[in-house]
């Protein structure tokens, strides 16, 4: 096995590299209760990395009002932008990771089901000067769990998803990195993930670095 099987490292991040997963559970439990309804636990984990779109067309079934899919999107968006606003807590082992990739000359992608508008936000903590490129959830017409992104992402480094590293928190964006071919390093934070075919699952980006992420990725 050689360095050059790693072609590039795909990064999603909400919940992978900040820890906005309960950022989001408090915006979605509060408009839903603008809405007239509660949000529970279960609701939170049948949406864990799911896009905007998704999330607010099963707050609209779950509660049965007359809102539009972009109404309450734009809701969802204001809640999560005042959390944001207050600053998001970085993941052990994020900052560390990213720049020893850096380091290593491997580029990097963003690829998140988050909006544009909100990236620069979530990053705030981090920096986006990291990624080479970056895919946001209103860039694709498939988001997770459809490979689109991440897909995407690769086309734009001209690599092949399937020489690529991709780290992910959530089922929802393991399936979506696994489909597009890519060997997937799962870091669980609020859903359990399972060992599988091309997929590592560890328990925290502090236990990985560029050469760790190099033998991961299999000869082609």
């Amino acid at each position: 096995m050689t360095s050059e099987n790693l072609q590039a490292v795909l990064f999603d991040m909400d919940g992978t590299l900040i820890d906005t997963e309960q950022m989001w559970a408090g915006s979605e439990a509060e408009v839903m209760a603008e809405l007239g309804g509660v949000w529970s636990a279960a609701d939170q984990m049948r949406c864990l990395g799911g896009a905007a779109p998704m999330v607010a067309a099963y707050m609209i079934e779950r509660t049965g009002v007359g809102a539009t899919v972009d109404e309450v999107i734009a809701m969802l968006y204001a809640a999560i932008a005042r959390r944001l606003e207050q600053g998001a807590p970085v993941r052990p082992g994020a900052k560390e990771l990213l720049t020893g990739v850096e380091a290593a000359g491997i580029p990097m992608a963003l690829v998140t089901s988050t909006n544009r508008p909100l990236i620069p936000l979530s990053l705030a903590g981090i920096g986006e000067h990291y990624f080479t490129v970056s895919v946001a959830g209103d860039e694709v017409a498939y988001n997770k769990p459809h490979p689109e992104p991440y897909l995407k992402a690769a086309r734009m480094l001209g690599v092949d998803p399937g020489r690529c590293a991709a780290v992910e928190d959530s089922p929802t964006g393991v399936a979506s990195a696994q489909a597009a071919g890519c060997v997937v390093i799962a870091v669980p934070h609020v859903a359990s993930i399972p060992e599988a075919e091309r997929r590592h699952v560890i328990g925290s980006l502090e236990d990985i670095d560029a050469a760790w992420l190099r033998r991961a990725v299999p000869a082609r």
